[in-house]
């Protein structure tokens, strides 16, 4: 007697499950643990997994209304993008330029460019010109195997700006196949009326911003808002950084931190102190540091294509990390000035080669941590039962690929909930 089910995703040649550990994330150097499974099928019905094993006994257990055959090929869960900032108007390529021609960041920042520079931008533009130009971005990375992302503010340094984000995110994630995780970052930078005053802007935050982002989250977003704090020489102090990282947490937004990217102002162990989810940068962050996001429950967040994008050579120490026992998760960082990538296959092929990891750690930190970085890691991340059907098939035989190739999309395939919402192939009708 063969059960009903609404996709059955067989034929896979090489299939990468992701297992959590404990009911959490992968740690330290348990990192890697692909689950691998040959011959393999994947079913699912009403958007969740209903089982995974061999080709031929769910083909005999499964009647589905759609069946996929992958052809040999390798499936792996859908890629998680813990770390972006995906809204915005406008671009930076003329500061690109120069960089190149060696100006720093911070230099940029402080003649009035950098992040103000999209500030300017992102308060000209209406809610229909954010979500055109953002879509754009948002459709790439689902070409290319996102099928959850996070997604911050922070380019209006104003409460209606900021808010308008907001509205641009919600937007997004009701009309795109993504799922989309909000955070509200109204402290990425110190915004020009308040120059001279960064104390003047936390007290905005914290007084004005903070309650009205509360407000929007009862009447339009029921699930997890984030608050992060871009903790950093130029932007906010440890101390600012507390204020804000606190009075958040008092009005119950879950916790994330930019942190020593530059420069190591403690922001790390802060965070982890306070139950932040994540700290992402991490690429300075001291010993002690590391050893205390590695004891908390914390995911240390490495967003490679940003310091490949500003030619640094310092990137994310993983192996202290993972040596420490931390949880490691990657990102992109999309962003219009340090980062503009949405391509998580990228992410991956960086980590390997100036991190350090492994193709198959490389796979589970842009998966299954990737979903713990952003809360939704026994939701996502991995191909195991009860989780939602979110699904690559690779034009690749195996996993290794991933990280070993770049500069060319390995997906065929895109699954979001059980439901295909991308394939590269012409002739595919998709529903």
């Amino acid at each position: 007697m063969t059960s009903q089910i609404d996709l059955l995703v067989h034929n896979i040649g090489q299939l990468c499950t992701v297992p959590a550990h404990d009911g959490g994330p992968q740690r330290g150097h348990n990192l890697g643990d692909l689950g691998l499974l040959n011959q393999a099928a994947v079913a699912v019905h009403d958007g969740v997994i209903v089982a995974v094993g061999p080709d031929a006994a769910l083909r005999d257990a499964y009647d589905a209304a759609l069946v996929l055959d992958a052809g040999g090929k390798l499936v792996t869960p859908g890629l998680v993008d813990p770390h972006t900032h995906l809204i915005w108007a406008g671009d930076r390529a003329g500061e690109f330029e120069q960089r190149i021609a060696g100006a720093t960041y911070q230099e940029i920042m402080a003649a009035g460019g950098g992040i103000n520079r999209t500030v300017q931008d992102t308060r000209a533009a209406n809610l229909s010109v954010l979500v055109k130009q953002s879509k754009a971005r948002l459709d790439l990375m689902l070409a290319q195997g996102a099928t959850t992302v996070e997604c911050k503010t922070g380019y209006g340094l104003d409460t209606t700006t900021e808010i308008a984000m907001l509205n641009a995110i919600a937007l997004l994630d009701t009309e795109h196949p993504v799922e989309l995780i909000p955070t509200f970052l109204g402290a990425h930078a110190i915004p020009p009326e308040f120059a001279g005053d960064a104390d003047g802007y936390v007290d905005l935050v914290i007084n004005e911003m903070l309650p009205t982002v509360v407000t929007w989250q009862a009447d339009h977003w029921p699930g997890t808002l984030f608050c992060d704090v871009f903790c950093e020489v130029g932007a906010f102090s440890l101390d600012q950084t507390r204020r804000i990282l606190e009075a958040a947490q008092r009005y119950g937004l879950a916790l994330k931190a930019h942190v020593d990217e530059f420069e190591p102002l403690g922001g790390g162990r802060l965070a982890a102190e306070l139950g932040a989810v994540s700290v992402d940068h991490v690429v300075v962050t001291p010993d002690e540091d590391i050893r205390a996001i590695a004891e908390s429950g914390t995911i240390a967040v490495a967003l490679p294509p940003t310091p490949f994008s500003l030619a640094h050579t310092a990137y994310t120490p993983a192996q202290r990390f993972l040596d420490a026992g931390a949880a490691l998760a990657i990102a992109t960082d999309c962003n219009p000035g340090t980062g503009w990538c949405e391509n998580m296959q990228f992410v991956m092929a960086l980590a390997a080669r100036y991190m350090r990891l492994t193709p198959a750690q490389a796979l589970v930190a842009a998966t299954l941590n990737a979903a713990y970085a952003v809360g939704r890691g026994t939701q996502v991340g991995s191909l195991e039962t009860g989780k939602q059907g979110d699904l690559v098939i690779w034009n690749v035989p195996a996993y290794q690929h991933l990280s070993y190739r770049f500069g060319v999309n390995l997906a065929q395939t895109v699954i979001k909930q059980g439901r295909v919402v991308y394939d590269a192939r012409p002739f595919l009708t998709i529903s």
